[in-house]
């Protein structure tokens, strides 16, 4: 009998797992759910993304039923649950390794069960501090990494959502500004299922000033992706994509990063493996790839993107 916590998965014993499920989405709205430079196609959600999406309305019904089950033992109390609790999902990863691919095609997916229609997504780009706060202290050059996160902000959110408040805001962030938008707002109204996207979601909680332990936004999921891959082909992957936001986002005026359009294409990669070096691969070396092994899930990339091995924690 392995001891070992997760089950691995071949990709083809995997996409079995996916018995009879209909493929609900085609491949122009694919295309419109892939990130730049991803290689998603209809291959690879019918073989790794229908599955995933089963299994998740499995596990989102025996949620319901457990709730049953809560609501029976504490009949004739007057603390019965009044109302379903919104079933919440973490997706973790590299800058560059195409989690946020992973969750809107499980938004897309999983939204196409009638038994939870309404999923939200929310990315944790809008719980960054503000730039003008990361300036003050000295932490633009760590952005992404959990010190430049309001992390307590998040937590509270994800606890109001989970909590079943009917309506739940949050902020928004600009990738064309590089920044928090002042005054708007992302509001979320209750839920079935709630995809929560980020680079420290994994995150374990961190002591207080005063030394006890606080709770982590982790500790609301009730499911976690970790989107693997090894370091060397996501620092491709994130070079692949500079390069092609430089020939597309970056040459709007109001772009952070427009500067980068008028160097030569050696300057400009040279700026990205700089942030790659000095920002994100220790980023993900000090705080994100140690997180890998608190998923439920780990998905494992080749070199051209695609999922090669799965390996799903045991109950």
């Amino acid at each position: 009998m392995s001891t070992k916590p997760y089950i691995d998965f071949p990709r083809n014993e995997w996409s079995a797992l996916r018995e009879r499920t209909p493929l609900p989405l085609t491949a122009a709205e694919v295309e419109q759910l892939r990130g730049l430079g991803d290689v998603v196609d209809l291959d690879e959600v019918r073989d790794v993304y229908l599955p995933l999406s089963r299994l998740l309305n499995l596990y989102v019904g025996a949620s319901h039923e457990l709730r049953s089950a809560a609501r029976t033992f504490l009949s004739g109390t007057g603390h019965e649950p009044t109302s379903r609790t919104p079933y919440v999902i973490g997706v973790a990863g590299s800058v560059a390794v195409g989690k946020s691919t992973v969750a809107r095609l499980l938004q897309a997916l999983l939204a196409r069960w009638p038994e939870h229609p309404r999923v939200e997504l929310v990315t944790t780009d809008g719980f960054l501090l503000p730039g003008s706060e990361l300036r003050e202290r000295g932490l633009m050059a760590r952005k992404g990494f959990p010190e430049s996160y309001d992390r307590r902000a998040l937590t509270r959110f994800v606890a109001d959502v989970k909590a079943g408040k009917p309506e739940v805001g949050c902020p928004v962030y600009s990738h064309l500004v590089y920044d928090i938008v002042p005054g708007e707002v992302h509001t979320v109204h209750q839920p079935d299922i709630l995809v929560v996207e980020g680079l420290n979601v994994l995150q374990p909680a961190l002591p207080g000033r005063d030394g006890r332990t606080r709770l982590a936004v982790s500790d609301y999921f009730d499911f976690s992706v970790y989107v693997d891959a090894r370091t060397e082909d996501i620092e491709g992957w994130y070079l692949d994509r500079f390069r092609r936001l430089r020939e597309t986002a970056f040459r709007n005026p109001r772009s952070y990063f427009h500067t980068y359009t008028s160097v030569s294409e050696e300057e400009a990669l040279e700026y990205a493996r700089g942030i790659w070096q000095t920002v994100n691969r220790p980023n993900l070396e000090e705080n994100i790839a140690p997180t890998r092994g608190r998923a439920t899930l780990q998905l494992h990339k080749g070199h051209d993107h695609k999922v090669r091995r799965l390996s799903l924690r045991k109950m």
